[in-house]
């Protein structure tokens, strides 16, 4: 069977709309500094001290230990590979290198950076759509540390 072009948009116009209906949740990542969702943004990727992966809808989440602390290289591709393992839609952080960007950017995971405060508060910004998508890594060549 061949597929038209008219097809796939008709079909994919029904799946956005069965998400919607159906209340679909989206697990986003916020990098912190502790393992609740009271804790400090970390302003930090790679390197973070913890991932809190969360529903959007109903705000169950998970936190994990970033095991990249202390790698000696790689630890924003390392913790990118996580996000992507987990089936994560989108990073919320401060700063983002140039390699963890591109394993996300790559993996179609939205990166939003210049996030400070809470945990909890970065969550409802991403919900009431005040957090914008970046297209670039904020640091690396080119860009202070």
């Amino acid at each position: 069977m061949v597929w038209t072009k008219p097809y796939v948009t008709i079909l994919t116009k029904s799946i956005k709309s069965v998400n919607i209906k159906r209340g679909y949740n989206m697990k986003i990542c916020v990098t912190s500094q502790g393992n609740s969702l009271d804790s400090p943004v970390d302003p930090r990727f790679g390197r973070c001290q913890y991932f809190i992966l969360v529903d959007t809808d109903t705000l169950e989440f998970e936190a994990i230990k970033n095991p990249n602390i202390e790698a000696m290289g790689g630890a924003g591709i390392q913790s990118g590979q996580i996000m992507v393992n987990r089936q994560v839609r989108a990073v919320v952080t401060g700063n983002i290198g140039p390699n963890a960007f591109q394993t996300l950017h790559t993996a179609g995971i939205v990166v939003i950076t210049g996030v400070s405060g809470i945990v909890k508060e970065a969550i409802e910004k991403y919900k009431k759509g005040e957090l914008k998508p970046t297209d670039e890594p904020t640091t690396g060549p080119g860009h202070p540390r």
